[in-house]
């Protein structure tokens, strides 16, 4: 099993109203994805309650192997939840690992 962990930051010059706003609607999106993309086997989305600590949205999702994490990447739905934080997005962080 591959565990696909991505974290994102928000541009701190957005007002925390829209950032909460782009945040549920990323969740929404993201979470809805396994009706549509058969290759995930789990999928959350987490919206940081902490101000003190660095990164907005943490992104959690497990699949059999790195190939359907790759044809999770690049399905359609996938890329269009993605651009929800396109304008608002600071920087992502990404780990892939096997357990």
């Amino acid at each position: 099993m591959v565990k696909h962990i991505v974290l994102f930051k928000l541009k701190d010059d957005i007002s925390e109203e829209k950032k909460l706003t782009v945040m549920k609607a990323f969740k929404a999106a993201i979470e809805a994805l396994p009706e549509k993309i058969a290759v995930i086997r789990k999928i959350e989305v987490g919206l940081n309650i902490n101000p003190a600590e660095t990164w907005n949205i943490a992104l959690y999702s497990e699949f059999d192997s790195l190939e359907d994490v790759k044809q999770y990447a690049v399905h359609p739905d996938h890329v269009a939840a993605g651009k929800l934080l396109a304008e608002v997005k600071e920087s992502r962080s990404c780990v892939d690992y096997e357990s």
